[in-house]
C-alpha cells in the first residue's frame, strides 16, 4: 500500500478589523474583513468581474493621487499605495480576490478586498511584512474619500463603458462590415422571398444581407447611445450620496483621471442620490444589449435555414464547413457558429432579466443588487464581443451562394403570377397560380400555353 500523504498545514497570521480578531493565510495580502467575507459567503465559483476589480484599483490609485495633491495623505503612503494599485490593475494577486459574487448587495466585500490587498501590498513594500494596517491602512488611507456605495458602482460604469467601447464596438462593426460585403458580393443572384415561411416575391440575394447588416448597424448605434448614459459616476458621494468625508475637489480630479486614462470622457453624477440608489443607465445598457442579441438571433436562424440541407433543405447559400457535425453520421456538417452564436444570444437575454431585476433592487438611497449586476452586463458585453466577431471572421466571411438554386426556386414559385397583377388583374393572375399549382407547371408555362403573353413579354415584367 502507497504510504499515506501528509496533510498541508498552512500557516495563518492574526488579522483585527471592528468585530475582532481572525486568522488569515500567512501569504495573502488581504485582511480580516475578506476573510470573513469568505468565511460566510458561499462559495459558488462565480467571482466579480476581474474588469470591475482591477476598475476599483484603478479608482484607489488615482484617490492616492489625488488625496496626496489635496494634502490628506502622507507622500510615502500614497506612493506605495497607488503602485499597489497599479499591480492590481495589472492583474497581479489574482487569487487574492477570493469574495463570491454573491455578496452584500453594494459590493462592500469586494471593494474592501480590494481595499486589503492594495493595503497589504503597501505594507510590504514600505515595510517587507505583507498585511495588516499599519503603516497603511485599508480604510483610513486606501478608501479615503470614498465609499464602497460610491466606489463599487463608479467602476461598474467605467468598466461597461470600456468594454463597449474597445471590444464590443469595434467586433460589431466587422460584423456590419462583412454582411455589407456579402451583400455587394451577391447583389445581383435573384432569390425567392419568403413570408410566413411561404413563397413569396423574388428578391435579391445580397438585399438580405444588406438587411442583416442594417440590423447590426442600428443595433451598435443603441448600445453606443445606451453606453453615453454611464458617463454620470457616483464617486463623491460616499455612503448615502451627501459627500460625507470626502473633499469636494476629490471626485472632479479622480474622474479626470479615469478620463485621460480610458480616453472616454466621464463626469460627476449631477444627482448623487440618484447615482446611488438607481441603476437605470445600466439597466438601459443590458436593455440594447438584449436588442443587440434578438436582432444577431433573427440573422443567424435566416442563415441557418438558407444554408440547410446540403440536398434536401433550403441550399441557398453554403457556409464554411469547419468540423464533423455527427458522432454517428459521417460526412455530416452543422452550422456550428451560428449555433454557437444564437445560445450566446440567449446567455444575453437572460442577462438582461437578471440585471432588469437588480435594477429594482435600489431601496431609498443604495442599490444592493449591484454585483450580480455587474457579473451580468459584464458577462452580456464579453459574450456579444466575442461572438459577433467569430460570427463574421468564422462564419459570414466564408458564405458562397448557390446561384443555380436560387434561380430554380424563383422559376418555379408560384409567387411569380404576382408579376402579372397589373396586366390582367389579381382574379386572373390567381387562376393562373392556381393551374400552375394543381399542374405542377411553372407560372411561365401556363401564361405561355393560354396564349396570355409572349416570352419576351413575360420575361420583362420579371426585370421589374
Amino acid at each position: 500500500m502507497p504510504a499515506p500523504k501528509e496533510k498541508t498545514i498552512m500557516t495563518k497570521r492574526d488579522e483585527q478589523d471592528s468585530l475582532g480578531v481572525i486568522q488569515v493565510p500567512e501569504g495573502a495580502y488581504y485582511g480580516a474583513q475578506t476573510e470573513r467575507a469568505r468565511i460566510n459567503f458561499i462559495d459558488s465559483g462565480l467571482k466579480p468581474p476581474p474588469a470591475v476589480i482591477h476598475t476599483i484599483a484603478v479608482i484607489k490609485g488615482f484617490a492616492a493621487e489625488v488625496n496626496l495633491a489635496l494634502g490628506r495623505l502622507r507622500p510615502d503612503l500614497a506612493k506605495a499605495v497607488a503602485k499597489a494599485a497599479r499591480e492590481v490593475m495589472a492583474g497581479k494577486f489574482q487569487q487574492d480576490f477570493v469574495v463570491d459574487l454573491f455578496q452584500t448587495g453594494s459590493g462592500t466585500s469586494t471593494n474592501m478586498n480590494v481595499n486589503e490587498v492594495i493595503a497589504g501590498r503597501a505594507n510590504e513594500l514600505l515595510t517587507g511584512r505583507r498585511g495588516g494596517k499599519e503603516p497603511v491602512h485599508p480604510n483610513d488611507h486606501v478608501n479615503l474619500g470614498q465609499s464602497s456605495n460610491d466606489v463599487f458602482p463608479s467602476a461598474m460604469h467605467v468598466a461597461a463603458m470600456t468594454a463597449v467601447h474597445e471590444k464590443l464596438l469595434p467586433s460589431l462593426k466587422t460584423l456590419q462590415q462583412t454582411l455589407s460585403e456579402k451583400a455587394a458580393a451577391f447583389g445581383s443572384i435573384r432569390k425567392i422571398g419568403r413570408t410566413h415561411l411561404q413563397d413569396a416575391v423574388p428578391i435579391m440575394l445580397g438585399d438580405e444581407f444588406g438587411g442583416y447588416a442594417r440590423q447590426v448597424d442600428l443595433a451598435a448605434e443603441r448600445i453606443e447611445s445606451a453606453s453615453d448614459t454611464l458617463r454620470e459616476l457616483a464617486l463623491g458621494g460616499t455612503a448615502v450620496g451627501n459627500g460625507l468625508n470626502t473633499h469636494s475637489e476629490f471626485a472632479e480630479r479622480v474622474i479626470a483621471k479615469l478620463s485621460k486614462q480610458t480616453g472616454l470622457e466621464f463626469k460627476e453624477a449631477v444627482d448623487h442620490f440618484e447615482a446611488q440608489g438607481a441603476k437605470d443607465a445600466a439597466v438601459a445598457l443590458s436593455g440594447s444589449l438584449r436588442s443587440a442579441a434578438v436582432g444577431i438571433t433573427k440573422i443567424a436562424n435566416d442563415i441557418r435555414l438558407m444554408s440547410s440541407g446540403p440536398r434536401c433543405g433550403i441550399g441557398e447559400i453554403t457556409l464554411p464547413s469547419l468540423q464533423p457535425g455527427s458522432s454517428i453520421m459521417p460526412g455530416k456538417v452543422n452550422p456550428v457558429i451560428l449555433e454557437s452564436m444564437l445560445q450566446i444570444c440567449t446567455q444575453v437575454i437572460g442577462n438582461d432579466t437578471v440585471v432588469m431585476l437588480a435594477g429594482q433592487g435600489g431601496v431609498f438611497e443604495l442599490n444592493t443588487m449591484m454585483p450580480v449586476m455587474a457579473y451580468n452586463l459584464m458577462q452580456s458585453i464579453e459574450l456579444l464581443a466575442l461572438g459577433a466577431g467569430s460570427l463574421a471572421e468564422k462564419c459570414i466571411n466564408g458564405i458562397a451562394a448557390n446561384a443555380e438554386t436560387c434561380a430554380a426556386y424563383v422559376d418555379k414559385s408560384l409567387a411569380i403570377a404576382t408579376y402579372l397583377v397589373p396586366a390582367m388583374g389579381y382574379d386572373r393572375a390567381a387562376a393562373v397560380s392556381k393551374k400552375a399549382h394543381r399542374t405542377g407547371k411553372s407560372i411561365r408555362e401556363v401564361v405561355l400555353e393560354a396564349e396570355l403573353m409572349s416570352g419576351e413579354a413575360f420575361d420583362d415584367l420579371l426585370k421589374t
